[in-house]
């Protein structure tokens, strides 16, 4: 069984960030395990996970409500990201790769949201 959230590109892209996530951040140090590892693990997670439940909500505006906070952890993400980079946990050229994937995701969550904005 196919739900509908995994025929949008948006879900697909944001599960392939959660990969990424967590390959980058088995490198990071041992004492991260429950600091930013944990949380840039989880707010990665968050991503596709708010768009697949708003997806199986009710209404088109719940399915917003839940991009938003896709949107919301989507920044939460880059934000680690960075602090990951001024660490030294990333090389500048992953911080920026990352952020470039990540900016792609939120582009299209911005675009599901005017699309349903539109319909209303």
């Amino acid at each position: 069984m196919v739900f509908d959230h995994e025929k949008l590109m948006v879900w697909q892209k944001a599960i392939k960030r959660v990969s990424e996530i967590y390959q980058i951040s088995q490198k990071f140090p041992k004492e991260e395990t429950y600091g930013l590892t944990s949380q840039i693990r989880r707010a990665a997670i968050s991503v596709p996970s708010n768009i697949a439940e708003g997806k199986g909500r009710y209404t088109a505006g719940e399915f917003r409500q839940f991009l938003i906070q896709a949107r919301g952890s989507l920044a939460e993400l880059e934000t680690q990201i960075v602090i990951a980079g001024e660490l030294g946990y990333l090389k500048t050229r992953q911080v920026d790769e990352l952020k470039a994937r990540t900016m792609e995701v939120g582009k299209m969550i911005n675009g599901l949201i005017d699309a349903i904005a539109r319909r209303k």
